[in-house]
């Protein structure tokens, strides 16, 4: 069987740290589209106030299932 899948892409962002905000833009697209399958980090970038690291923010494209089908 042949496999079909959406791509999202999303920023998700954090105070603490790079895997934070990975975790958060999964749990928060989670609930919108459906099964994931995937993610890829696109790009990682923080936020400078005061000459110093406000937050974190990372680019994802997140890969789900359109026919149910299992694991890529």
């Amino acid at each position: 069987m042949e496999h079909i899948y959406k791509k999202l892409e999303v920023v998700g962002t954090s105070k603490t740290g790079i895997e934070d905000a990975i975790r958060d833009a999964l749990s928060k697209a989670s609930k919108w589209e459906g099964t994931m399958r995937w993610f890829e980090v696109t790009e990682i970038r923080g936020y400078i106030e005061d000459g110093r690291t406000s937050y974190y923010q990372v680019g994802l494209k997140i890969g789900f299932s359109l026919d149910g089908s299992g694991p890529a």
